[in-house]
């Protein structure tokens, strides 16, 4: 949608100068016109060439939503709240869609139906509870729960990303090590016992042997790994290697564990969340399969929503599809009994957060020494392979 800046008189004789957001130059003039400024000058902004779009991070959203629930809280406006975040924010292309939705707000569309034209920004859940919180007349409420989820959905994403970071490096500086060995180092050593002349101890031969594959073959290597992990993502892609791909990272001995709980977590976590903001269950169950991020677990929560439609009682499908583990199941089903279960599952879900740090801080305490011993083992061996013959040579010459 086109930018006008304008400049004008506002009630009571103030000059203001400032932006809007409008189909066309008069269209902008009659909207200013509504809002009580007689405009004295407006000429629509050229968009700047070759700029680059900004992606928008969650940080963004959570930021966004605490600040926007803070001002409908304290009981301004809804397009004024728009407008003043759509100025401020930091990322000026999230600053555009907040523009955008705050065009839409002002030509009657709800603010939810407003969001639900991005969704490439604000997912189904952001929407939901939205459009939930503006029904109920209780949106800065909902924003605030929805902030607290955002939050906490994205500290769990953190952790994951900051368990596995130490772990990459390791393999990445190892694999280049190990390759810069086999294929400069190596020859060198190869061409020095070649012509001493002799029969090479064992460990010395097969590392030449690997050193001599890999210089015919490295390229091919390159492309073969290229090629395979561009295949496994197409497999993924399909719904048969989703879940054949997805049913093996839930059956690896600590991964798959870690998969479960966090699985376990965001799952009570968000459809608590939607049950407190008055979002149906059969809604929100939808919501949190399609934000699983499991397909197996998907289907479980499916097959719940299926049997929940048929008058089930959520516990019992859940129990049944093996996915969840026998405590979630009964304090869900205790919660269905005394009718607290958004507050049940939000105990569930702080167990469960609990839970994936204690395995996050094991599963790292388990990979660094054995990332370390398997450094140390492979670079350990190819330096003594390598110093073998010099420790013959330096026996025969004494």
């Amino acid at each position: 949608m086109p930018v006008f800046a304008y400049a004008g008189k506002a009630k009571g004789g103030k000059s203001v100068t400032a932006e809007v957001n409008a189909d066309n130059r008069e269209a902008a003039i009659d909207q200013l016109r509504s809002q009580g400024v007689t405009v004295t000058s407006i000429d629509e902004k050229k968009k700047k060439a070759a700029s680059k779009k900004q992606a928008v991070t969650d940080k963004d959203i959570v930021v966004f939503t605490r600040q926007f629930a803070t001002m409908i809280g304290a009981g301004l406006p809804l397009v004024q709240c728009l407008e003043i975040l759509a100025t401020q924010c930091d990322n000026k292309s999230f600053g555009a869609i907040v523009g955008e939705v705050k065009a839409d707000v002002e030509t009657g569309t709800t603010f939810a139906d407003g969001l639900k034209k991005h969704p490439k920004v604000f997912s189904g859940l952001y929407c939901n509870m939205v459009q939930a919180g503006e029904i109920g007349g209780a949106l800065d409420t909902t924003l605030i729960r929805l902030a607290a989820q955002l939050e906490k959905a994205a500290k769990l994403k953190s952790q994951i990303k900051a368990a596995m970071v130490y772990p990459t490096a390791i393999m990445a500086v190892a694999l280049i090590v190990v390759s810069v060995l086999l294929v400069f180092v190596i020859p060198i050593f190869a061409k020095m016992f070649s012509d001493f002349g002799g029969t090479l101890p064992a460990p010395t031969q097969f590392v030449m042997a690997v050193s001599e594959f890999m210089q015919s073959y490295i390229i091919f290597m390159i492309i073969g790994a290229g090629g395979a992990i561009y295949g496994l993502k197409k497999y993924y892609a399909t719904k048969g290697g989703q879940l054949n791909i997805d049913k093996l990272m839930l059956k690896l001995p600590v991964a798959g564990d870690l998969i479960r709980k966090i699985s376990v977590a965001q799952f009570t976590r968000t459809f608590g969340t939607l049950l407190q903001s008055g979002v149906p269950i059969m809604e929100g169950l939808e919501i949190v399969a399609r934000i699983a991020g499991n397909i197996i677990v998907q289907n479980a929560i499916l097959e719940a929503r299926t049997s929940v439609g048929e008058g089930k009682t959520l516990s019992e499908p859940l129990g049944k599809t093996g996915v969840f583990p026998p405590m979630v199941v009964q304090m869900i089903n205790v919660g269905e009994a005394t009718g607290a279960l958004d507050a049940m599952l939000g105990k569930i879900a702080d167990f469960f957060d609990d839970e994936v740090d204690a395995a996050v801080s094991a599963l790292t305490a388990l990979l660094e020494p054995m990332l370390m011993v398997f450094l140390g083992t492979v670079i350990g061996f190819i330096v003594i392979a390598m110093y073998l013959p010099i420790f013959k040579m330096a026996s025969v010459v004494g």
